[in-house]
């Protein structure tokens, strides 16, 4: 979201009863950033409740938010293991041209037949256990094969085509820390040390409904005036896809008592409460008073378009519950509500931003806010609008980005159309070619969460000709670089997407990545 302003603006808040009168001054509108650090603040993880936390099968756990830091009780690999289809032997053993014996045969998931012989080499395939005395693999490829001795054509270095023990991960590494949203990628890493079962919170339990006599059901006649509740599916699949367990009470009737009837009925067993309209100051706007009756609420304007206003607030539970106090960590007798609008646009913006993230904190998610790229804008846009903008834009063949002409927030078509929203800072006109912040919707609708990386543009002085110059003389300069690649031994590297070794000859242009291991701690 774009910088907030210098000045931090005071929310409305109103407990009046219902009926009594508002008519009291508009304090300034909130920032989105305001906004949403004051709904993250009251989101306390649910695995800060013992009782929240759940041991599920790591095959159940897909979405899922890990309670605990999870460590590896194994090096892995488990042993020096072949990079390569290949031969094992000791590199002084081996003299170009000259034939060498094959003493033993090494598949994947079988052990080494004892130490390898000297002046011997041993037939060995990816992913199977070096024998003892062997410090370099020849891949088969530089190899020919002579009855039972192998040739090679040349010398190799020491270390080559070879995974050590504990590169990937060591023991006792955390793997994965508290707060991670578990990815098929996390699943598979779990799985990888052996984990069949993890800790973690259960899931968030959300109550749904819609208020409005216009809305009709799909699949309804659609009578005069009335209009298809699409928010009913945009926000339940929203939620879903959160991972959350999502109880929708459909359609409520626009009369007080129903609406109040509602949110007793969410407030037993939920966490939170959400609604789509009704928390205007229309005189059919039942929701904001029913609220107000049954708890708190917090109604913001905030700068942005689409989604200007947004209620926030608490629903008291007439039995108790299982919900969580903001302050103390305790339990609470009370389920949060959020109020989104009514327009569609304006309620899937708002949730994506507000809405979203207040869930991944409550499910104690460590990473909440999406990762955003920088983007070149293919478009003019002279106005500027005095709210933070979230225009929906489409990347195109170009690698930039295309508006969509229609930006109301009833125009559902363009977040159907869009890729994201370009996050546009108050009074900002755009002009073609610049660069502006986008929101991927791959971003905004996912869960992985960013994963840091360092990159860099560099030529590469005389003299240094392979993989293994690079790491040296990146560690002599010093910084960032030095610590990342200070432990040689268990460095994995690659050259142009291919998994190599130190020796591998650079080449103009090359792409050079090295992957430092997994350490304790």
């Amino acid at each position: 979201m774009s910088t907030p302003n210098d000045t931090a603006p005071v929310a409305c808040t109103s407990h009046a009863a219902p009926g009594a009168s508002t008519d009291v001054p508009r304090p300034p509108p909130l920032s989105t950033h305001e906004a949403l650090a004051r709904v993250l603040a009251a989101a306390l993880p649910l695995c800060a409740q013992p009782e929240a936390i759940e041991q599920v099968p790591t095959l159940d756990a897909l979405n899922r938010v890990l309670a605990a830091d999870i460590r590896s009780a194994l090096d892995v690999p488990p042993a020096d293991i072949s990079a390569m289809d290949g031969y094992a032997v000791r590199a002084a053993d081996v003299v170009a041209g000259r034939p060498m014996r094959v003493s033993q045969r090494i598949p994947a998931g079988h052990p080494a037949a004892g130490v390898l012989e000297a002046g011997t080499a041993a037939r060995i395939f990816t992913g199977a256990p070096l024998p003892a005395g062997a410090d370099t693999v020849v891949m088969q490829e530089q190899a020919r094969v002579q009855s039972d001795t192998v040739v090679f054509d040349a010398a190799p270095p020491a270390g080559d085509w070879i995974n050590r023990r504990g590169s990937d991960i060591g023991k006792d590494a955390v793997i994965l820390p508290a707060g991670t949203r578990l990815t098929p990628q996390a699943l598979g890493l779990a799985a990888s040390v052996g984990c069949a079962v993890l800790p973690v919170a259960r899931r968030p339990r959300v109550a749904i409904f819609f208020t409005g006599d216009e809305l009709t059901m799909p699949g309804e006649p659609l009578r005069e005036g009335a209009i298809y509740n699409s928010s009913r599916f945009t926000l339940g699949s929203l939620l879903a896809a959160l991972g959350c367990d999502v109880t929708d009470l459909g359609i409520v009737p626009d009369r007080f008592d129903a609406t109040r009837d509602a949110l007793r009925r969410a407030a037993l067993e939920h966490d939170l409460i959400l609604t789509s309209g009704g928390v205007s100051v229309g005189d059919e706007d039942h929701v904001r008073a029913a609220v107000q009756a049954e708890g708190t609420l917090d109604r913001w304007q905030i700068a942005m378009k689409p989604g200007k206003p947004l209620a926030f607030g608490t629903v008291r539970r007439a039995l108790g519950g299982e919900s969580h106090d903001a302050d103390t960590g305790t339990a609470r007798d009370t389920a949060f509500f959020i109020g989104l609008p009514g327009n569609p646009v304006s309620s899937f913006v708002t949730f994506v931003l507000f809405v979203r993230p207040f869930i991944l904190r409550l499910a104690g998610a460590a990473r909440v806010e999406p990762q955003a790229l920088r983007m070149r804008a293919d478009f003019t846009q002279k106005k500027a609008d005095r709210r933070n903008e979230f225009l929906r834009a489409r990347i195109n063949d170009g690698g930039g980005l295309d508006l969509f002409p229609n930006q109301s927030s009833a125009v559902l078509t363009s977040t159907v159309w869009g890729d994201g929203l370009i996050d546009n800072p108050p009074g900002h006109p755009i002009q073609a070619g610049e660069t502006v912040r986008f929101l991927p919707f791959s971003a905004l609708l996912a869960v992985r969460e960013a994963v840091g990386t360092a990159a860099e543009t560099v030529d590469v002085p005389d003299g240094v000709a392979t993989l293994g110059d690079v790491r040296t003389w990146l560690r002599s300069r010093g910084g960032a670089w030095a610590d990342a690649l200070a432990d040689t031994r268990a460095l994995r590297m690659a050259c142009d997407h291919v998994m190599t070794g130190p020796s591998t000859q650079l080449t103009d242009g090359c792409e050079v990545a090295f992957f430092p291991p997994v350490t304790g701690g």
